[in-house]
């Protein structure tokens, strides 16, 4: 069998890592392509975009670390592999708790990297076909399809949610919000709000201003800030902060 072609993703705040990787990675020829991100924050916003495969994540950076992105891939149905990359060993049990592929140090030998690549490639061939719950929706008498993973955020309207989705648009589904949000909470969703559902994933800021917290979600051309309930806050900064469980 073949081994797949892995689309990448390496994230690490050092330029000169950063660099080097991407290098070595482009040599393989197992590897798809390459995309870079010096920070949590950036990475996300490029797995926001799908088609990442496998990603190499330093341990230790500014705001989001590997491990807390790690964390919050690790609630959805198929996220992509995981290699971590740092200077130090002190991770390593925690790290391969998450099932990683593979933990390496710094400074990374080539040899060393393409023995990661051969793990995760071994890794994708046993996995089953990445599979992503289909909802229907009525459009004008037609009944079309969208991904519950295109989902950035849920609202609630009396009986019925509208489903606003990434790419812009909504549709109105008849089911409960906290009939949702309980079901797709495995999916990564969270309940910010007792008239909001987000998707994790999708979230691309929090901020505060005056005490309250809110979050940032995309939908076609913008971003959406949806203020987060009190009740919810607490809850919401551990899923995305420190346990991601």
């Amino acid at each position: 069998m073949s081994s797949p072609a892995l689309r990448t993703l390496v994230v690490d705040d050092e330029q000169p890592v950063l660099d080097e990787l991407v290098w070595m990675l482009g040599r393989d020829d197992r590897i798809a392509s390459v995309r870079a991100a010096r920070s949590g924050a950036e990475a996300l916003r490029v797995l926001d975009e799908g088609d990442i495969d496998l990603v190499f994540l330093d341990v230790v950076m500014p705001g989001l670390s590997g491990l807390e992105i790690a964390r919050l891939l690790g609630r959805f149905r198929t996220p992509p592999r995981i290699v971590f990359v740092t200077a130090h060993d002190a991770h390593a049990v925690e790290a391969f708790e998450m099932n990683a592929v593979d933990y390496l140090l710094k400074p990374v030998r080539e040899e060393r990297l393409r023995e990661s690549v051969r793990r995760a490639c071994a890794d994708v061939e046993v996995a089953p076909a990445p599979t992503d719950d289909r909802i229907a929706v009525e459009l004008g008498g037609v009944t079309r399809f969208v991904t519950r993973g295109s989902v950035s955020y849920v609202e609630a309207q009396g009986d019925y949610v509208r489903l606003h989705v990434v790419e812009g648009g909504s549709h109105l589904i008849r089911t409960p919000l906290t009939t949702l949000a309980d079901d797709w909470a495995d999916a990564g969703f969270a309940r910010v709000h007792r008239s909001h559902v987000v998707n994790l994933l999708h979230v691309r800021e929090l901020r505060v201003q005056g005490g309250r917290l809110s979050v940032l979600v995309p939908a076609g051309d913008e971003l959406v800030e949806i203020q987060v309930a009190r009740r919810h806050a607490r809850a919401l900064r551990e899923l995305i902060h420190e346990r991601a469980l």
